[in-house]
């Protein structure tokens, strides 16, 4: 038995050896290689804040002080939509990895069966049944067990298995950089809805202060120290006021709706508090090493893992060019009578072994191994864009705390002056010094300068929220 297996192993030793040279000219150019995850050593100039970025390692309800803000990310984290969709994503590939188990161990079935048979009379068959004179026709009775089992002897199905396991922990990855991007689209609709709250309460004040300067240029008027010019200038610029309003209001309610959606629920009014939000400090976010990335951004992590299954299901299609080894066995009870099934008499059993290699029309197999190859490349590309993305993200959100915060400085300088100067012009036009059109000027500037400081302390908030969520923050959870 020996001396007719060894030939045997020896041609398939040789198949091997000689497909997996045939291999690599199967890939032409486009052949894998590792990926570069060398990251700079530093932000540069723009790092503020040096140390370990201990602000990712934050849960979302310690970094945000706002109870509000905390409470519609806690429901956003049950009832979002995208976030259960995403878990339901992480049961199937988990169960693909337990069904791609199944695929290396072996297969027992248990069976039963019966049937009749009537060979003809003329036949081979026919005519043994008549020399034994068996009944006619003849019945088949059996029942047993049957086992079958593909040997993994080139870890094909182990690698598939695998790759399903680090599959299954990318999706796991790619939630958790779901709910960082959730926590950060809240967070930046809240203070886009504060933002708003305060441009409509500066925007009533000033169109009150408008109608109030409209009465004097009128009784100016009456007084003959002023002309319809000037009332109409000023009662035009009460209406622009106006409509502005019902403009910002509308983008109120879009900004509302939308955290709505990200909640989970219908259109209904969002609790917000406005009342400190001017005077709110942005907090200072260690930005930490460039490196950090890779373990903090799920993204990075879910692309990484993405490459280690890529690989693997690459080794597990190029087992296929391989020989296959199949073991099958069966043993069970099977007569033509049913008295006698049940008999030692009547056990039967087989067992059977081959060793089975691809030579002719492996198209279907070259084609298989050449595309996970290819998404393997894709995965190498993925992963260091990846790693790109994260690296630009933060750098981009370093210089917008920097330049937010000096917008800001210039702006609130600006406003205090443009104040200022508001009431220089309503005395220097109460005393005839200065002219309608000076007054109206002033005013429209003040407001408009008082908007942009708003939308400057809008942006500083963002800035913060931005740059929490490009250094990995937000979606780790308490313990």
């Amino acid at each position: 038995m020996s001396k007719r297996r060894s030939p045997i192993l020896a041609v398939a030793a040789a198949c091997a050896l000689s497909l997996t040279v045939g291999c690599a000219s199967l890939l032409g150019d486009n052949k894998a290689r590792d990926a570069n995850n060398a990251v700079p050593d530093s932000f540069g100039a723009l790092t503020g804040e040096s140390g370990p970025s201990i602000a990712v390692q934050k849960q979302w309800d310690v970094f945000f002080a706002d109870a509000d803000l905390k409470s519609l990310i806690a429901e956003a984290m049950e009832n979002n939509q995208q976030l259960n969709i995403q878990l339901q994503e992480i049961i199937i590939t988990q169960n693909n990895a337990a069904a791609i188990r199944g695929d290396y161990l072996p297969r027992l079935d248990a069976g039963v069966g019966a049937g009749l048979e009537k060979p003809g009379r003329y036949t081979a068959e026919g005519v043994e049944h008549e020399a034994h004179s068996l009944p006619k026709p003849l019945a088949d009775f059996r029942f047993g067990f049957v086992a079958s089992w593909e040997t993994d002897i080139w870890s094909r199905f182990r690698n598939a298995r695998k790759a399903a396991i680090f599959n299954y922990e990318a999706t796991i990855q790619e939630r958790n950089f779901l709910v960082t991007e959730i926590v950060a689209e809240i967070a930046n609709s809240y203070y886009d809805l504060v933002a708003l709250d305060l441009q409509i309460e500066i925007l009533d004040k000033n169109i009150e202060l408008q109608k109030n300067a409209l009465e004097v240029v009128k009784l100016k008027k009456l007084a003959a120290r002023g002309t319809e010019l000037g009332v109409q200038r000023f009662q035009a610029e009460v209406l622009k006021n106006q409509g502005r309003r019902f403009s910002l209001e509308q983008q109120r309610i879009i900004v509302e709706n939308r955290i709505n959606f990200l909640v989970g629920r219908f259109p209904q009014p969002v609790a917000r508090n406005s009342q400190n939000f001017m005077s709110a400090q942005p907090d200072v976010v260690a930005t930490g090493l460039p490196s950090d990335l890779l373990e903090n951004r799920p993204d990075v992590k879910a692309a990484e893992l993405r490459l280690e299954a890529s690989k693997l299901d690459t080794k597990s299609a190029k087992a296929r060019f391989y020989p296959s080894l199949r073991l099958d066995a069966g043993i069970g009870f099977e007569s033509f009578n049913l008295a006698h099934l049940i008999d030692p008499r009547s056990l039967a059993f087989n067992v059977a072994g081959g060793l089975i290699a691809p030579l002719l029309n492996r198209t279907a197999i070259k084609a298989d191994y050449r595309s996970a190859n290819a998404r393997q490349v894709q995965a190498v590309f993925d992963y260091e864009r990846s790693i790109l993305q994260a690296y630009t993200d933060v750098y981009n959100q370093l210089t917008a705390i920097s330049n937010m915060r000096q917008r800001y400085e210039q702006l609130s300088d600006q406003v205090d002056r443009l104040r200022a100067a508001i009431e220089v012009s309503k005395a220097l036009y109460q005393s005839a010094q200065a002219d309608y059109n000076e007054v109206l000027m002033t005013t429209r500037d003040s407001l408009e300068a008082e908007m942009d400081l708003i939308e400057a302390k809008k942006a500083q908030m963002q800035a913060v929220v931005s740059i929490y969520q490009a250094l990995g923050g937000g979606w780790r959870q308490n313990q």
